[in-house]
């Protein structure tokens, strides 16, 4: 199982857990959405989460 975890370039914002208990297919098709990055990001949700904490993008990893 795998957990998407979202990172913030600004080393003082802690990493979030957005998802957990996805299989690697659904996390890598979760991360190969544009919208799920700063810079590729084009919906009003991620704009503000830009404009208000910097850049951002989501990654995964597998669940300890």
């Amino acid at each position: 199982m795998y957990r998407i975890i979202r990172h913030y370039r600004d080393t003082g914002i802690p990493r979030q857990v957005i998802e957990r208990g996805l299989s690697l297919a659904e996390a890598q098709g979760h991360c190969a959405d544009p919208e799920t990055s700063s810079s590729t990001c084009t919906n009003p949700v991620g704009r503000r989460r830009t404009r208000t904490v910097g850049h951002w993008f989501d990654g995964y990893e597998e669940a300890r």
